[in-house]
């Protein structure tokens, strides 16, 4: 059973920087995506950046490149969100997920595992 654990959400003025975290269990991920999608109050979910598990390979939305890096550690089956330069418009709550996608496909697919989502507040 595949099981996802987010944390390092929090409050933080415009401008700073988070790092989120994303442990990961269950299978072995190889042929596996891992991605960051968020919810806003009264929005839908969106997504945020996707990472292949074996190659690296990585996929944005145009609203966080150049501001937010996605990666990944193979060997604590870990995914990163490091998120820079923040804005109030970021304040939502972020969901990391999983599936057997490409990073690319996990933009307009959305995944089958989700962990539990973690809050992330941005103050003006």
């Amino acid at each position: 059973q595949v099981q996802l654990v987010e944390s390092g959400g929090g409050l933080v003025q415009a401008g700073g920087s988070l790092r989120l975290s994303c442990a990961a269990s269950g299978r072995t991920f190889s042929s596996y995506a891992m991605g960051w999608f968020r919810q806003a109050p009264g929005k839908e979910r969106e997504f945020v950046a996707a990472i292949n598990w074996s190659y690296g390979s990585t996929y944005y939305a145009d609203s966080v490149k150049g501001r937010f890096t996605i990666s990944r550690d193979n060997a604590k089956n870990t995914v990163y969100l490091q998120m820079n330069s923040l804005k109030p418009e970021d304040t939502a709550v972020y969901y990391c997920a999983v599936d057997r996608l490409s990073a690319q496909a996990m933009g307009g697919i959305l995944p089958r595992y989700w962990g539990q989502g973690t809050q992330v507040t941005v103050s003006s």
